[in-house]
């Protein structure tokens, strides 16, 4: 999957965020450190809405773009 980020550099490092997924950031030292941090954000908020969606009844759509 791919996701759309945002990544600014500040005084601490680099802070990073994914716009679709509301409350998903992270940071690093470094720009690399960031992203690899930011992948690991957006993988436990994946597997956190999957437990929260655990014997609920949902549905997928498709969106064409």
């Amino acid at each position: 999957m791919k996701y759309k980020i945002r990544l600014e550099e500040t005084d601490e490092g680099f802070a990073v965020w994914c716009p679709g997924l509301p409350g998903c950031w992270s940071q690093g030292e470094t720009e690399e450190e960031a992203l690899e941090n930011i992948k690991d954000a957006i993988k436990t908020y994946l597997e956190t809405v999957e437990i929260l969606l655990k014997d609920k009844q949902t549905r997928m759509v498709e969106v064409p773009i």
